[in-house]
C-alpha cells in the first residue's frame, strides 16, 4: 500500500456492533415487517434524494449534486409517503435510512434507520395504542404504558405552566438547574425545549412506555390542532423509553394552505437564524390539494429502539458502521 493510502490505525475496518447485536438487529427488522404484514399495512419505498428539503429549523438537510443540480437527502420519508396516501395507497409503512447533518453523539448518527407508518382513519390517540402494541410485540412482553400531557409534565416536574410562565421565569428555572446560557436570549419554545430535554425527558420511560401528548400549538410541526382540557393544543405525541425519545407521531395536517403557511414560517425562522431557506416541496402541497385522507403517522427511530430493547449504552453499539467508520 503506497504513501497515498496509509494503513488505518487499529481495527477501524471492523464493525461497531457485535455479531450478536447484528443478529438482534436483523431479527428486529424481520419482526417489524411481520407485524405490519399481519395488519395489512403495505411496505413502500420512496426516493432518498429529492429536489426539495424539510424547512424545519431543527433539522439540517444534507445537500448533494446530481446531474448538475442540487438535491437533498431526505431527513424523513414523510413528504413522499403522503403523496402515496393522497394517491390512494391505504395504510403504508417504510423502513429506510434518513440523513441529518450535524447530528453525532451517543444518541445520534448523521445516517440512521427510521420506521415510518401512516394509518388512514386513525387519530394520534389511536396510533399511540398501535405504537405500544408494536413495541410490546417486538420485545416479546407487555410494558406499563402512561400518557402524559405536555403541560401536566411541566407542572409536575418544574411547577410551571409552559404556556403562561414568563420568559424570565423559564430562564431562571434553567439557571437554577445548571443550564446557564451566555447571552441566553431565547424564544419561549427554545426555553421549553431546553427544560424538557435536560430536566424532564431523562425521567420518562423508566418503568415502561411514556407517551407525551397535547403539545403547545407553537410546536405543532405537521400536526393538526385540537383541544385538550379546554386548551388548544397540537395533536401530536412523542414516545420515551429509558429517557430516550423513540418516536414522534401526528394527527396529520391535511390543509394545503395551512401547510404552505407553516413551511413559509419555518423558512423565515431559518433566515432569522442566518441559515439558508429550503426549497418547499410543491409535490406535497399539490398532493394535499388533491386530498390527503384523514390519517395519523409516526416516525420511530429503529436504532434507539434496539438500544432500549438490548440495553446498549450508545447508538454506535447497535449499527454496523458508525459515521467515523463509514
Amino acid at each position: 500500500m503506497g504513501p497515498e493510502h496509509p494503513p488505518l490505525p487499529g481495527d477501524l475496518w471492523r464493525p461497531n456492533a457485535s455479531q450478536p447485536m447484528l443478529q438482534a438487529r436483523a431479527e428486529l427488522l424481520a419482526r417489524m415487517r411481520a407485524f405490519f404484514q399481519q395488519r395489512g399495512v403495505m411496505e413502500v419505498e420512496t426516493p432518498l434524494l429529492s429536489a426539495h428539503a424539510n424547512p424545519d429549523p431543527a433539522i439540517d438537510s444534507m445537500a448533494v449534486t446530481c446531474d448538475g443540480a442540487r438535491h437533498w437527502l431526505h431527513s424523513s420519508p414523510e413528504f413522499a409517503m403522503k403523496r402515496l396516501l393522497a394517491a390512494g395507497s391505504g395504510p403504508i409503512y417504510q423502513l429506510c435510512k434518513v440523513f441529518r447533518d450535524g447530528e453525532s453523539g451517543r444518541l445520534h448518527n448523521p445516517e440512521f434507520s427510521l420506521l415510518e407508518w401512516y394509518r388512514p382513519g386513525f387519530d394520534h390517540l389511536r396510533l399511540m395504542d398501535e405504537v405500544a402494541e408494536l413495541v410490546s410485540s417486538l420485545a416479546g412482553r407487555e410494558f406499563a404504558v402512561e400518557h402524559l400531557a405536555y403541560a401536566e409534565l411541566f407542572q409536575r416536574h418544574l411547577g410551571v405552566d409552559p404556556e403562561t410562565a414568563e420568559l424570565a421565569e423559564l430562564a431562571e428555572l434553567a439557571r437554577r438547574h445548571g443550564i446557564d446560557l451566555v447571552g441566553g436570549d431565547l424564544e419561549r419554545d427554545a426555553w421549553l425545549d431546553l427544560l424538557m430535554s435536560h430536566l424532564i425527558e431523562p425521567q420518562l420511560g423508566r418503568e415502561g412506555l411514556s407517551f407525551v401528548f397535547a403539545y403547545p400549538c407553537s410546536q405543532a410541526a405537521l400536526a393538526r390542532l385540537g383541544r385538550y382540557q379546554g386548551r388548544q393544543v397540537a395533536e401530536r405525541f412523542e414516545l420515551y423509553i429509558q429517557g430516550m425519545e423513540i418516536a414522534n407521531g401526528f394527527h396529520e395536517l391535511t390543509d394545503p394552505a395551512e401547510q404552505a403557511r407553516r413551511f413559509a414560517q419555518d423558512n423565515r425562522r431559518r433566515e432569522q437564524q442566518h441559515r439558508a431557506a429550503m426549497p418547499l416541496d410543491r409535490h406535497l402541497l399539490a398532493a394535499l390539494e388533491q386530498g390527503l385522507p384523514d390519517c395519523a403517522g409516526v416516525a420511530l427511530g429503529v436504532d434507539r429502539l434496539l438500544m432500549a430493547l438490548e440495553g446498549a449504552d450508545s447508538l454506535q453499539q447497535v449499527i454496523a458502521f458508525a459515521f467515523d467508520r463509514a
